[in-house]
């Protein structure tokens, strides 16, 4: 298990986005403490640029932005290059928080939060990236997984459903092809976490509950079964032979 973000000697940099000075200096100067870059963007539309100026490591978005809102920045963001992206919300609010994973972010914290779990959710995401590049060259020669109308290549990361292709962002992906590589089987929400974001807690459980809910959303309710109290277990749709 991948216990550390690891790489070359290059410092990650991270692109804060978040339009209050306080909190905004606050949560770079934790960054930095990490010995890590940080670039603070104050609005949707200056994060955009920053992004492709810096190509970042990962993102940190405020939802509640001047300009363009974060969820219209982030969704800019990742179309023009994948990056993490860790989206805060002032609202507990399930479905802001599907809607924020929709737009393509990895994960999401509710104000306030505590700079000690801000960091951790950022390693969490770094190792989540180094650990898709392995799963990624493991994959080069896996087969296709084939339900019928529901097609996961795990080689190319393309979903398709009914011969359409269907947008997933990498974790919804990974999410998914942990789900069915064993259909039926039901797995809990800690495995799921160990398995898709590398996390050795079960403080993030939410962030599994909310992912599922953004893969119904775009795959239809029925696919991934919930068993109350343990976790998930993927559906195979009803004409896979």
């Amino acid at each position: 298990m991948l216990n550390t973000p690891t790489r070359s000697a290059t410092p990650y940099t991270v692109l804060v986005v978040e339009d209050e000075p306080t909190l905004a200096t606050a949560v770079a100067q934790r960054i930095t403490a990490e010995g890590w870059a940080a670039r603070v963007a104050s609005d949707g539309a200056s994060a955009v640029q920053a992004a492709k100026q810096l190509k970042p490591d990962l993102v940190i978005m405020d939802i509640m932005l001047p300009v363009m809102d974060g969820l219209e920045a982030t969704k800019r963001i990742v179309a023009e290059r994948p990056v993490p992206v860790l989206i805060l919300t002032a609202r507990d609010d399930e479905s802001d928080k599907v809607i924020g994973l929709g737009a393509g972010a990895d994960d999401y914290m509710t104000k306030p939060f505590s700079m000690r779990e801000l960091i951790a959710r950022c390693k969490a995401l770094l190792r989540r990236v180094e650990r898709a590049k392995v799963i990624a060259k493991n994959s080069e020669n896996e087969k296709i997984l084939d339900f019928g109308s529901l097609v996961i290549d795990p080689a190319q990361r393309i979903v398709t459903l009914n011969g359409e292709q269907v947008h997933l962002t990498p974790t919804e992906f990974d999410l998914l092809a942990t789900l069915a590589r064993k259909p039926r089987s039901v797995l809990t929400r800690e495995k799921l976490l160990e398995e898709v974001w590398d996390w050795v807690d079960a403080s993030g459980t939410r962030t599994v509950d909310s992912h599922v809910k953004a893969l119904r959303h775009k795959l239809g309710s029925e696919m991934i079964r919930t068993v109350h109290g343990v976790g998930y277990a993927f559906e195979p749709p009803a004409d896979t032979e």
